[in-house]
C-alpha cells in the first residue's frame, strides 16, 4: 500500500521546511522560519508498530492553522492529543482487568510507544512556545500534552508494579504446588518403604507360607512373617526420614 505524501500537495510551504522534510516523518520536532512555524508530530503510535505515522501543522505567517491530516486548523493539535487520550484511556480500562503477568506484557508494549511519543510531543510544544512566545494557543496544547505525558508515565509504571506483583504471586503459588507435591512424594515413598520389606517376604515365601511345610498350619510363622516385614519397614522409613 503506497504512503500518502508528508506535505499536502495544496500546501504553499516555503522550500525552506521542504528542504528539510524526508520522505518519512522522522522524529517528533518543530521549524520556524519567517514568521512560519511548522510542528512535525507522531499520530498514535499502534502496538508492534515499527513505522511511526506522521502528521504536520503548518501556522503561516498570517497566523492562520493547517494539518497535513485534513483536520480544521485551529484544533487539529487538540483532535491528535484527544486521540492519545483515548488511546491511554483504552490501555487504563485494559490495565484494571489484567491479573496475569502474560496479560500485563501486550500492556506494556503498547504503552512504551506511546510514553516516548507523548514525552517528546510535549518536549516539542514547550521548544516551539519559547521561539514563538505570542501565540496563545500553545500554551493549552503544551499544557495538555504535559498531563498526557504524565499520565502515560504512571500507566506504564502501574502496569510495570502490576506485573511484578503478579510474577511474584505466581512464583509464590508454583512453588506451594511444589511444596505439595514434593510432601506427597515423600509420604508415598516412606508408605513404599514401609511395606517393601512385607511385598519381598511376600514374593519369596508367599502369604501362605507353603501349605505343604509343618509350620503351616501354625498361625506362628505368618505373625513373625507380619512382625518381621513390618519392623524391617519401619526401620527403612526411619532411614529415609534422617535429617
Amino acid at each position: 500500500m503506497a504512503q500518502a505524501p508528508l506535505v499536502p500537495a495544496t500546501w504553499q510551504l516555503p522550500d525552506y521546511f521542504r528542504k528539510r522534510l524526508g520522505s518519512t516523518v522522522g522524529r517528533q520536532r518543530f521549524m520556524e522560519h519567517d514568521g512560519h512555524l511548522l510542528l512535525v508530530m507522531h499520530q498514535v503510535p499502534l502496538a508492534g508498530e515499527t513505522t511511526r505515522r506522521g502528521v504536520l501543522f503548518w501556522r503561516d505567517a498570517a497566523g492562520q492553522w493547517q494539518a497535513s491530516n485534513g483536520d480544521p486548523g485551529k484544533v487539529a493539535i487538540a483532535n491528535l492529543l484527544g486521540k492519545y487520550e483515548r488511546a491511554l484511556e483504552g490501555y487504563d480500562q485494559q490495565e484494571e482487568r489484567a491479573q496475569r503477568s502474560d496479560e500485563y506484557l501486550p500492556l506494556l508494549e503498547g504503552l512504551a510507544p506511546i510514553v516516548r511519543s507523548t514525552r517528546n510531543l510535549h518536549n516539542v510544544l514547550q521548544e516551539a512556545r519559547k521561539v514563538f512566545p505570542e501565540i496563545q494557543e500553545l500554551i493549552d496544547v503544551r499544557d495538555r500534552a504535559y498531563e498526557l505525558s504524565r499520565s502515560a508515565e504512571l500507566l506504564n509504571q502501574d502496569a510495570r508494579n502490576s506485573m511484578e506483583v503478579a510474577v511474584v504471586r505466581r512464583a509464590e503459588e508454583q512453588a506451594l504446588t511444589s511444596a505439595r507435591m514434593e510432601q506427597a512424594s515423600h509420604r508415598l515413598n516412606t508408605l513404599a518403604a514401609i511395606f517393601f520389606p512385607l511385598a519381598t517376604l511376600g514374593a519369596i515365601f508367599g502369604t501362605t507360607l507353603t501349605d505343604n511345610w509343618t509350620w503351616s498350619h501354625s498361625p506362628l510363622p505368618f505373625v513373625l512373617f507380619l512382625i518381621t516385614g513390618s519392623l524391617l519397614g519401619i526401620l527403612i522409613a526411619l532411614f529415609i526420614n534422617r535429617k
